[in-house]
């Protein structure tokens, strides 16, 4: 015995709730070894004990041979001297301040526990609550860390004698899964009609829900985050009557199906987006629309997309079989699975505010009584196929356009480690971020801060965040813009010192957070509108952005414009595409044929005398009102429905056999720099005055534009002598910019850089924002 060796190693990052300590526990068996494992604040803690070569080979071993969702932040070991164990355990969990571990996302259910549900002998058969250490909730019914069963929203299900002894089998799949379950001692689903009267329980609820559904029933169905309002999407009224009882006339709706050989009936996919679709995140992956694919029409008519999803829980799979069933051969076996919320508001979490929130738009109810602990949508992301994203990472290979469930809150490595900051985030797309070390978290997608509900799920979101990583920020930081609620907030606390960085800015400084980086980038901010550092609306900037000075210069930007009625103007793009034409000279007076006269000449002569005495007419140089201009010009869009909606029709619209591009002249000779954007909103007004179809205008616009910022960057890179450029926005989930435009910087001999975990959009603003206030923290 005295020839024995002991050893400790303690590791850090996703080693809780992925079956970490019973890897632990098989490996230092398997070697013979003794000791022990437990989860502790700083980590998993593991000593083993025994013979020099065991012991040596365990350390080897131990970061190799991980857990698949494991992941090492840390690995520190340090030699102790023998205590003569010879039995490894499992010992107790530890609290106390501070840690040093990552929740791990939600998991889709995984094939082994799918065919313990398909096994009629199999006691979790037909289980909607079925999972083990390999797959099923973690973030979503995580209370606090450490990450065990006491924690979770699962404390309140006491473990029968079967699933306890599952628990304590080293030899079983189930060792230390905490949210393990059985019909006997787990959580249970029933049907409940609009007033909560139960209608059906178990299996019998799943199987009467599917046949309301096919019968064209609207239904609110409690998920893994949160609810999902549900239809049949191939009916076309069950599809409208949705979309008027949640007050959602043209935004698309994501559709879950059974497997990746109905999804292909419905969608063109490619490598890509299959290994999306069927891996363990399960996000809504945006694909190809296939013509006369059986669904609604109503489903995405804006766009040639469709978004799809495979089941990610047990419960929806049952439910997907089901309808199946209930629907026949003939028919898709699809349903619409939209957030369980009204227009403006947050997902719905308990049983209780959904009957309440959702009564009147839900016919029937599915309800469970495990608690979601914390609200979370899917995700969305929009693979990119080789062609558009191809070799020399010009592109990125996958566009997120909402980052929550699966991939929330596996954290950003930041390439400094500093004081703990929270990113307070923009107004609309909210996020958060709370960095620990050089671990940068951002929260799961918020929504708009215009609603006290969502203002109440964002605080609600930062207690939980700062609770589960216990930290004790030292600084916020806001944006500039005095109304946003997430700047409001900042300014009338009193925990933190708030530090302020331009919208624009932060969305740079994400970038930089996401490539580790920390030296200067041109940045390429191509967005909706910000405040700017002079009073006007900014979104169409040239930037140098420099990390290691902690300071940013405006270089350039598009033609400015003016917004008559300010946030009118966003709502109704024509009123901008009428500004564009009087910046060009051209009035109401000689100008008939605009397609936005018809039915409303009083106000547009009411626009005409406004921008004439410059009354409520702020000026901007977003990207995204310049895309708006041009939509309402070629009679696209005249009122938006939702952020953006001009823009993806007019994406929509484009002849992409059309090779010919707009000019879109850099004015080297003005200070900042201009990229003559109105000169490009001309050159399409001239077309479509001519007659050329929308489709011509539409591409020329898009590559005249991409053309143009290639050259306005040049411009800039030749002044500055720096050759990265960031590119970041909301107008970057335009597909056509996000895949043409790093291409187009690669040609002039730049190095474009996109966004590689999270959005473009303001989604990504809170990471700017943290990583900025870390950097401050260091000077």
């Amino acid at each position: 015995m005295s020839q024995n060796v002991r050893c400790r190693h303690i590791v850090a990052g996703q080693v809780q709730g992925v079956g970490f300590r019973p890897f632990v526990y098989r490996l230092a068996s398997e070697l013979q070894l003794g000791g022990s494992v437990r989860n502790t604040p700083e980590g998993v803690v593991i000593e083993v004990e025994g013979a020099p070569g065991a012991v040596a080979a365990f350390g080897e071993r131990l970061p190799a041979e991980i857990p698949p969702l494991a992941r090492l932040t840390r690995h520190e070991r340090a030699p102790l001297p023998p205590l003569g164990e010879t039995v490894f355990r499992i010992g107790e969990s530890a609290a106390g301040a501070g840690h040093d571990v990552l929740i791990s996302p939600d998991v889709a259910t995984c094939p082994d526990c799918l065919a313990d549900m398909a096994d009629p002998a199999n006691r979790r058969y037909r289980y909607p609550f079925t999972n083990c250490t390999n797959c099923g909730p973690r973030h979503t019914i995580t209370r606090a860390i450490p990450y065990d069963r006491a924690t979770t929203s699962m404390a309140c299900f006491p473990l029968c004698p079967d699933c306890a002894a599952e628990y304590a089998d080293p030899a079983d799949r189930r060792f230390h899964a905490e949210p393990v379950a059985c019909p006997v001692c787990g959580p249970r689903v029933w049907l409940a009609d609009a007033a909560g009267m139960r209608l059906a329980a178990d299996d019998a609820a799943i199987v009467g829900l599917a046949e309301a559904l096919a019968g064209g029933a609207v239904a609110a169905v409690k998920g893994l985050g949160g609810f999902h309002l549900v239809c049949d999407a191939a009916s076309e009224a069950a599809v409208a009557e949705l979309r008027r009882r949640k007050h959602r006339p043209s935004k698309a709706l994501a559709v879950m199906v059974p497997g990746l050989a109905a999804a292909g009936k419905l969608a063109r996919l490619d490598a890509r987006a299959k290994a999306l679709l069927a891996g363990t995140v399960r996000p809504i992956v945006l694909a190809p629309a296939l013509p006369e694919n059986g669904l609604a029409a109503a489903i995405a008519p804006d766009t040639v997309e469709i978004g799809l999803m495979l089941p990610y829980t047990p419960l929806h799979h049952l439910l997907l079989a089901a309808f199946a069933t209930a629907v026949g051969p003939d028919r898709p076996a699809a349903l619409v699975m939209t957030s369980g919320n009204a227009g403006g508001e947050p997902i719905c979490l308990g049983n209780r505010e959904a009957l309440k929130r959702l009564g009147g738009i839900a016919d029937i109810f599915l309800l469970h009584n495990r608690d979601i602990l914390i609200r979370t949508d899917d995700s969305v992301v929009r693979p990119l196929t080789r062609g558009e994203a191809p070799e020399g990472g010009d592109a990125p290979p996958t566009l997120y356009l909402r980052r929550a469930r699966g991939y929330v809150p596996s954290p950003v490595s930041l390439p400094v480690s500093g004081p703990s900051v929270v990113g307070l985030g923009p107004m609309l797309k909210a996020t958060l971020c709370v960095n620990k070390g050089r671990d940068a978290f951002v929260s799961q997608h918020v929504g708009d801060l215009e609603s006290l509900e969502t203002f109440g799920f964002y605080q609600e979101t930062l207690q939980h965040m700062l609770g589960v990583l216990r930290v004790t920020p030292t600084a916020c930081v806001a944006d500039l813009h005095p109304d946003y609620p997430s700047t409001r907030f900042a300014l009338e606390q009193e925990r933190w010192p708030v530090l302020r960085l331009q919208h624009h800015a932060a969305h740079i400084y994400a970038v930089l957070a996401e490539h580790g980086l920390r030296e200067p980038v041109l940045g390429l901010a191509l967005d909706g509108t910000g405040l700017g550092e002079d009073g006007t609306l900014w979104g169409g900037e040239g930037l140098l952005v420099d990390p290691l000075r902690l300071c940013h210069e405006r270089l350039a930007h598009f033609s400015p414009m003016r917004l008559p009625g300010g946030d009118a103007a966003v709502r109704e793009p024509w009123r901008t595409a009428q500004a564009c034409f009087a910046a060009l000279g051209e009035t109401p007076e000689n100008a008939h044929a605009w397609p936005w006269i018809a039915g409303q000449e009083s106000a547009v002569t009411l626009v005409g005398n406004m921008l004439e005495k410059g009354f409520n007419c702020p000026v901007t140089t977003s990207c995204g009102r310049l895309f708006d201009a041009v939509a309402a010009l070629l009679g696209l869009c005249r009122r938006i429905d939702y952020e953006g909606q001009a823009a993806i029709l007019l994406e929509r619209a484009q002849d992409r056999a059309e090779q010919g591009a707009y000019a879109c002249p850099v004015l080297a000779c003005e200070t900042p720099v201009r990229l003559d954007t109105l000169a490009l909103f001309a050159q399409a007004a001239s077309d479509a005055a001519r007659g050329e179809p929308a489709g011509r205008v539409a591409r020329r616009f898009h590559l005249g534009l991409v053309a143009g910022l290639a050259g306005l960057a040049r411009e800039l890179a030749a002044r500055t002598g720096v050759r990265h450029v960031a590119l970041s926005g909301g107008v970057l989930q335009n597909r056509t910019l996000a895949t043409l435009l790093p291409a187009a910087l690669r040609r002039a001999g730049l190095t474009p850089l996109c966004h590689r975990s999270l959005p473009p959009s303001d989604g990504g603003i809170s990471l700017g924002q943290a990583y900025y206030g870390v950097l401050a923290s260091l000077v």
